[in-house]
């Protein structure tokens, strides 16, 4: 009987230690990415946009979200993470494509599917029940 107790108690902090390092890689990634976006928005938003400047910071933001995606895969549902995709290539393609006002709610809706996968697969009681 002790040795089940043990067993028991040693894999439930495995399981508490994984959803803590798993939420602070969850929210280190939303909080980049965010950053990011944002910087991107203002930069779409000016009158002048520089269209360098610009296509060099999706290129960047893109890799970075490839990067950050496989070690998100392990522990995120992959439709969450197809939605970010979506909206990182419609935003892509609007900016190639020099239609950077379109781009900004493409932009918006990334923004919100990050905060929303922090939000889900956060530990809160809400997520609980």
């Amino acid at each position: 009987m002790r040795k089940e107790l043990i067993i028991c108690v040693v894999i439930v902090v495995v399981i508490i230690i994984g959803n803590i390092l798993t939420q602070g890689y969850t929210k280190d990634v939303v909080t980049y990415m965010n950053g990011t976006l944002e910087n991107l928005k203002e930069d779409l938003l000016q009158e002048e946009v520089d269209t360098e400047k610009v296509a060099g910071k999706i290129t960047n933001i893109r890799e970075e979200w490839e990067k950050r995606y496989q070690k998100l895969a392990y522990f995120i549902e992959h439709d969450e993470l197809e939605k970010v995709e979506t909206e990182l290539t419609s935003l892509q393609a609007n900016i190639e494509t020099k239609e950077y006002k379109q781009g900004v709610p493409d932009l918006q809706k990334c923004i919100f599917i990050l905060d929303h996968i922090k939000d889900k697969f956060s530990l809160q009681i809400k997520n609980i029940f």
